[in-house]
């Protein structure tokens, strides 16, 4: 056979063969798109879990506060806010950070807060105290509005370095001491013709019933538990404060449960400083031995959530501020270093 001729007039005819794919096999093709993506979600959920579950910050941010922003050394301003509860929440989680994180060099207590829960104060200063001794770094506290009773009992974290307590000009603090609330509801029971007809395994189980006066017997039991608790507040406040460890009257005298101003604090050694939060910081850089041009001042934050992003968490946490869960706290015998009873009823933000 001759090949064609540029003359001629027939030309080879390319043929085109088109494949349908059929359904079952777009079928399968979508299926293992899908099984990928699943897949993939899978690995990724599991390896967010091993994640979340090895990470004790609960995934808290950093935020930049001031000096420079590309400074290795770091500043920490670690936040106390609100009514203290159990301890065991966003403050721990700054100070899991903190602790994992080397370049921090010195630590600013920011206070504000009316106290809280006995054992959720303690549980914080505990942490501290283990945080500061174990880093080996200065802490030195700022107080905002209000750092009265376990909002100054968390403030003895600064064992006894001197000049490390700051207080703003505005700040009240103090009301040292312990109470457990207790309220009699008998009269008004009784003028409902309701009686109290509990059955208990002893009477003493009944102590703080709101439904029965209190037996004097019953009073100084409570009283005692009280007592305890106020002198461990007194020797925490020796070892952050030495100047009352050599003069105990002297910090009887303080120890009322009242409330002092920022100049009254420091006219009777509460506190060393009345300046703000950026005094405090100068402090602990000083402390630190850092140069203030090349150190970064960061503080933390909670994680962002999808839900705020639409404002629903917002709305969630403005829906009210009574619910049951707090007023039980002041029904249940638990000790406050707190400078009013009321706050946990009243819907006082937590620092837990």
């Amino acid at each position: 056979m001759r090949n064609p001729s540029p003359g001629d007039s027939q030309s080879p005819t390319t043929q085109v063969v088109i494949y349908q794919q059929g359904f079952l096999s777009r079928l399968f093709t979508w299926l293992a798109c899908i099984g990928c993506v699943v897949l993939g979600l899978v690995v990724y959920s599991l390896v967010s879990a091993r994640s979340d579950y090895l990470d004790t910050t609960g995934g808290i941010e950093e935020k930049f506060v001031q000096g420079d922003e590309d400074g290795t050394n770091k500043i920490a301003i670690l936040s106390i806010e609100g009514l203290i509860v159990s301890g065991d929440g966003f403050v721990k989680q700054q100070i899991d950070k903190i602790r994992e994180d080397e370049n921090i060099k010195a630590i600013v207590l920011r206070v504000d807060s009316p106290g809280g829960t006995v054992t959720g104060s303690d549980f914080i200063l505990h942490h501290l105290n283990k945080l500061r001794e174990e880093r080996d770094i200065p802490l030195v506290v700022s107080m905002g509005s209000l750092a009265a009773s376990g909002g100054y009992y968390v403030s003895m974290a600064v064992g006894d370095e001197p000049e490390t307590i700051y207080a703003e000009p505005t700040t009240l603090t103090g009301s040292i001491g312990v109470i457990i609330p207790h309220y009699d509801f008998s009269g008004l029971l009784a003028r409902f013709d309701v009686k109290e007809d509990s059955i208990a395994s002893h009477e003493r189980k009944q102590m703080l019933s709101m439904t029965k006066p209190m037996p004097e017997e019953h009073r100084a039991l409570i009283q005692a538990q009280i007592d305890a608790m106020f002198a461990r507040f007194k020797n925490i406040i020796h070892e952050g404060r030495p100047a009352f460890k050599k003069d105990p009257e002297a910090l009887n005298k303080l120890a009322t449960g009242e409330l002092f101003n920022a100049e009254q604090a420091k006219e009777s050694g509460l506190i060393d400083r009345v300046g703000f939060v950026e005094e405090a910081i100068e402090r602990a850089i000083e402390l630190a031995a850092l140069d203030s041009e090349t150190t970064r001042v960061v503080r933390y934050r909670r994680p962002s959530q999808l839900l705020d992003v639409f404002g629903i968490a917002q709305a969630k946490a403005s829906a009210g501020p009574i619910d049951l869960p707090q007023l039980t706290h002041l029904a249940t015998p638990r000790g406050w270093y707190l400078a009013t009873p009321l706050a946990s009823a009243l819907g006082a933000p937590r620092a837990e």
